[in-house]
């Protein structure tokens, strides 16, 4: 969601928006629904279980912070309070769960910076009467500021990606050193490496004997052989330590 978006709703839900003489501002479930980006009709239906026996956790929430079970009814009529809104913001970008909204996050975080009250009171053109020197949140700031959380979301979406990348890396080389340890047949070698490895002298005209031999026992076994690059062979095979260890027994009998 772009700055250009979250300006386009504030437009649209302006006029659903009203703050009273003494600063205090409202707004209607369709303007809150929209602010939070979940269903006005959805969020209608949870606020009015205020009243029911089984109350929905939003409402349980509300009602933590002070607010009564038939005021919260009332809303659909009279509008939310914006402290209310401020909850409502929160629970569904934080605790909703799958519903909640990565909208009602940027606007829940930018609102939390100045406060729903001082936002209200901007685009309705409401002024304080006293203390010139205090000025609320513009919508431009507004914006800047949820632009500013957009940002650093996606920032941090991408550090979580470069970990989760790195972390896959890692866990593919302990999975592949794993299968070896854990292989029947152990770790593989080249002719020459294993020969060196069980300090044995070999020419190149017998390790290519044993090489043919390896690989012919290799595939009477399914065994698939590797190959690697070498500066004076062009490329190598690596086999299984145990077929290794099989030839070499077969050849010094």
């Amino acid at each position: 969601m772009s700055s250009i978006e979250i300006a386009q709703i504030i437009e649209q839900i302006k006029q659903e928006i009203s703050v009273d003489a003494s600063g205090r501002g409202k707004a209607s479930i369709r303007a809150t629904a929209r602010l939070a980006d979940v269903d006005a009709t959805g969020l209608a239906r949870s606020l009015k279980t205020a009243v029911d026996d089984s109350r929905s956790k939003l409402v349980e929430k509300l009602i933590r912070r002070g607010f009564e079970g038939v005021e919260i009814v009332n809303w659909s009529q009279s509008g939310i309070p914006d402290v209310a809104v401020a909850a409502i913001l929160h629970y569904y970008g934080y605790e909703a769960g799958k519903r909640c909204s990565l909208q009602a996050r940027l606007a829940c975080e930018a609102f939390e910076s100045a406060g729903v009250r001082a936002w209200m009171q901007d685009i309705t053109g409401w002024t304080k009467p006293v203390a010139p020197a205090e000025t609320a949140m513009t919508q431009i700031q507004l914006l800047a500021a949820i632009a500013q959380n957009m940002a650093l979301h996606e920032q941090r979406l991408l550090e979580q990606q470069q970990q989760q990348t790195e972390i896959l890396v890692r866990i593919a080389a302990v999975e592949v050193e794993q299968d070896r340890f854990n292989a029947p047949c152990g770790h593989k070698y080249s002719i020459v490496g294993f020969a060196k490895l069980q300090g044995l002298e070999i020419s190149l005209a017998q390790a290519g004997g044993k090489g043919k031999k390896a690989s012919a026992l290799c595939r009477k076994k399914g065994i698939k052989v590797e190959h690697i690059r070498d500066p004076r062979f062009g490329q190598v095979g690596l086999y299984p330590e145990s077929i290794l260890v099989e030839i070499f027994k077969v050849n010094q009998n």
